[in-house]
Formats: structure tokens, sequence, C-alpha cells
């Protein structure tokens, strides 16, 4: 079966928008030559396409010899990235700034030395007020070069100038190296494994984590070094469970941006993410009127001209903010209203494919499974949670843990009991082999084997006594994954109670207002 992400050149078309594809055959069009005329044919077959299949696509393109398909292919590949390269992209500052040096080297290469170093100079001025610390040094490093081969005189004391600014450029940048792979390091970590398991999870990322961190003076770093420090404390306090750290830290990194604006353009990405992890920490903290602030604050940056910018910044927005929607619907215990976000982001999910990696993907069916169990319709959840349970990945394992355990109990609520004791099995093995089974975990299993045994007019209290249990571990944050994954306490009130568990959820959530 064709698969549509095997192939660069046929995701690099799918990625294009009408004006860049209109664009690229203008670009094309400047040269007629038999081969660009064999390219555009190539790339009208393949824009035409569904599914890549490299049969279809020979017999389509008649002129191309299979043995020519890979080399005319390469160049395709080539001219699009050349096309996409001369429109003029006002907003994107990397781009600019490497036209910049280009035109640098080109007037070195003239012998017009003064002129190449005035851009040199302009080159840094602008690279300093984005922050784009690399672009100062590559710019040092070639004024360097110019210094040393010709007599510029272009400045007095020009040599220990240019080291004096070489040696504070580096020194910024081994910060913000030695930064950037802690945040990368953590979040690498919270991917394969989630969140803390034990004590010797715990142990290990503490000491991880003061091993690895720097010694700093937040005072005198600049915006990236600040950045990617608050994204070290946010990972660290997420994987550990401590909210606090966490919302401190990702408020931090959105506070950051308000005090370099500039930077939503440049740093668009990083921005929405902050913004993800804010907004994640006002939902775990149940700062219910933080969170609708929040929301409305993300959605107006969606919809204004950095948010728009170009399709990497519109899938993260689009991505970040159905999950916070999605969490407001649970916070607000409004279940069935929230699964009307559902037709729009299966067709997200369907229309951004090739860019969007499995584990947003995951998460995106978990949620949606949650929202089904929630408002009553367990066949609906288990049909999600089926999606997630059949992708054989090695990420997650805790996602994975829990759509398997909230995929036992919508058996459970739908009286599938033929089936039941094998899933037990089955779910307890797959928990026990991830390392995922917690205090919580083991009552859980512990009750619904017993429960198949109990009478009718044991089945409540039974249920208020495994609720009086687990209340009593939800302060302990090893046990805190897994009240965060599934509401547990909301499904044993909803069935003491005989009520669904989005109306357990609504009415905490109006007394909470109150």
């Amino acid at each position: 079966m064709p698969n549509r992400n095997t192939d660069t050149l046929f995701q690099l078309i799918k990625s294009l928008e009408k004006g860049e594809k209109r664009n690229f055959k203008l670009y094309i069009q400047r040269n007629t030559s038999s081969e660009n005329l064999k390219v555009v044919q190539l790339f009208d077959a393949l824009d035409k396409m569904e599914l890549y299949d490299e049969e279809l696509l020979l017999k389509k393109s008649k002129d191309i010899k299979k043995q020519q398909l890979s080399n005319i292919k390469a160049h395709l590949y080539k001219q699009i990235l050349s096309s996409l390269r001369l429109i003029n992209d006002a907003d994107n500052i990397d781009i600019q700034l490497h036209e910049q040096m280009d035109f640098a080297r080109i007037l070195y290469n003239k012998g017009l030395y003064l002129q190449s170093l005035k851009l040199l100079d302009k080159l840094k001025e602008t690279a300093a007020h984005h922050n784009q610390i690399t672009f100062q040094l590559q710019a040092i490093l070639f004024e360097k070069k110019i210094e040393a081969l010709h007599i510029t005189r272009s400045m007095a004391n020009r040599a220990q100038h240019l080291s004096n600014e070489s040696d504070s450029i580096v020194t910024h940048l081994s910060l913000i190296s030695q930064l950037s792979n802690l945040a990368l390091e953590l979040y690498s970590w919270y991917i394969q494994h989630g969140h803390a398991r034990d004590e010797k999870d715990i142990a290990a990322i503490k000491a991880f984590f003061e091993n690895k961190l720097p010694q700093h003076d937040v005072q005198q770093m600049g915006f990236y070094e600040k950045l990617y420090l608050y994204q070290c404390y946010c990972w660290y306090g997420f994987i550990l469970y401590d909210l606090l750290v966490y919302y401190r830290y990702a408020q931090k990194w959105v506070d950051l941006f308000e005090k370099f604006p500039s930077m939503k353009t440049t740093e668009a990405g990083q921005f929405i993410r902050g913004m993800h992890n804010l907004l994640s920490a006002h939902f775990m903290l149940k700062n219910y009127e933080k969170l609708n602030e929040g929301i409305q604050q993300f959605e107006a940056f969606a919809d204004s001209a950095d948010g728009l910018m170009n399709p990497n910044t519109r899938i993260q927005s689009f991505v970040y903010l159905s999950i916070s929607k999605i969490n407001k619907h649970f916070q607000e215990g409004t279940f069935t209203e929230g699964l009307k976000l559902v037709p729009f982001i299966e067709e997200k999910l369907t229309e951004y494919q090739l860019q969007l990696d499995m584990h947003r993907v995951l998460v995106f069916y978990y949620k949606i499974a949650c929202l089904y169990f929630g408002s009553g319709d367990n066949d609906r959840a288990i049909d999600y949670l089926n999606k997630i349970i059949n992708r054989k990945m090695n990420l997650r394992t805790d996602l994975q843990c829990y759509a398997r355990l909230l995929h036992l109990i919508a058996h459970y609520e739908l009286g599938n009991y033929d089936i039941l004791e094998s899933l037990i099995k089955s779910v307890y093995r797959f928990m026990a082999n991830m390392n995922n089974l917690s205090t919580v975990e083991e009552e859980i299993f512990k009750f619904i084997r017993k429960s198949f045994s109990l009478a009718p007019d044991k089945m409540i209290p039974a249920f208020t006594k495994l609720k009086v249990k687990l209340e009593q571990l939800e302060g302990n944050p090893l046990e805190s994954r897994s009240f965060i994954y599934l509401d547990i306490i909301a499904w044993l009130e909803s069935k003491i109670e005989k009520v669904p568990v989005q109306d357990v959820r609504r009415k905490k959530f109006l007394e909470h207002k109150q």
C-alpha cells in the first residue's frame, strides 16, 4: 500500500500553499530547458496525487523513464527550495541575516573590503536587536578574516575591539549551548517515560539536573539564555510533578516574550510552546479564570500576523489551542459540549498528517477518548483508545498504560464481563512491564477483580471504600500521575451517585466558582 509519508519530495510539494506553487511555476518557466519541462511534468503529477505511488507516477509521466526518475526528483526538490528561498519573507530574520551575510561575502570577493565591513556592522546591529547571537559570531569571524588579510584602517584598536566582542559572544553561546542541551534532554526523558514514577526516578532526575545545570547569573543573561533556563526548570518541575515550579517557570517563559515582543515573530514556535505550558499549569492547578484568560490571549496571538505567519505556527497553534480547549471542558465538566470540537480536530489531523508527529496525534486520541468516556459514550471512547493501543511505538509509555487502563474501565462500564478477566491480566502485565504500577492502579485492579463476586447491594459501599482510599493518595506526588491521566475520583463518585462523570465534574466546578 502506498505510504504518503515515505517520499520527501512528495511531502514538500504537499506542504506548498497556492501562492508558493504559483511562484515555483514562474520561477521554473524562466528557464525552458527540456530538463525543466520534465521537472514541471513531474511536479504536476505529484501535486495531483493523494498518496505517493511510484508506479502510477511513471504511468502519468510518460516522458520520464524509470532510470531518470531519481535524478529528476532530486533536481525538482532543489528547484522548489530555490523558488521558496526567493520569496520575500520580511518577517523571517534568519533569511534576512543570511542574505546580508551573502551580500557581505560578494562585496569582499569584489575587493570592496570597507563596504563589506560596513554591511557586517549593520548585520551585527540587526542580529543583536533580534538576539541572533550566532549571526553576530559569524559576522565577527568574517571581520577578523578581513582585518587579518587586509589593512583596512577601518577604526583604531580594531583588533582589541573584535577580540573583546568575540570573547563576549562565545561566553553567551557556551551558556546557551549548555542550557539548551539540558532542556532538550529533560524533554526527551519526559517523552520516553512521562512523569517520575518512583523514588528512584526522582533521585535520578534531581541528580541529573543538578549536575548538568551550569553556573549562571540571570542579570547577565540574554534572551536565549533565559529562555532555555526557564525551559529547564519548566520540564524539571513537570517531570517531578512539582506544579508550583512548573507554573512559575512557564509564566517566566511567557513573560520573557512580553519583555521582548519582537521575539514573538522571531521565535513564534517557542512563544506558542510557552503558552501551552502555562495553560497546562493553570489546568492542573485548577486556576479556572486564568485558564480562560490564557486561552483568549492565545487565540488573539493565533489570529495575529505572527500566529498566521507560516504553516508551522498555524499547526502549532492548532495543536496547543485545541488541547487547552479540551482541558477547559474537562475542568468545567462540559464533556458533551467538548465533543463539538472533535470533527474540527479530526479534519485538521488529516490536513496536517504530513507535519504532525505521532506523539501529538496519540495525545489527541486520548483526550478525545476521555471526552467520550466522561459524556457516557464508552463505545466511542474504546474506538479512540484502540487507536493508541494498536499503535506500536516506543514513546509515551505512560500514555500507552493509561489508555489501556481507561479501555479496561470503559469495558467494565459496558458490562463486557466475558472479556474483562483476560483484559485485567493483559493490562496489569503491560503496566507492570512498563514499571507503571502505582498504589492507585493496584487498588483499581484489586477492586475490579473483587467486584465480580459482589452482590448488587454491596457495590456502592465498595465504590465508597475505594474512593476514600484513593483520596488519601491524591496529595502524594508519586501517585499524582494517575489522577492527571484519569479522573478516577470523579468516576467513583459517578458510580456512587449514579450520574454521568461529567455531572460530577460540573458540580465540582460550580461549587469551586462560588
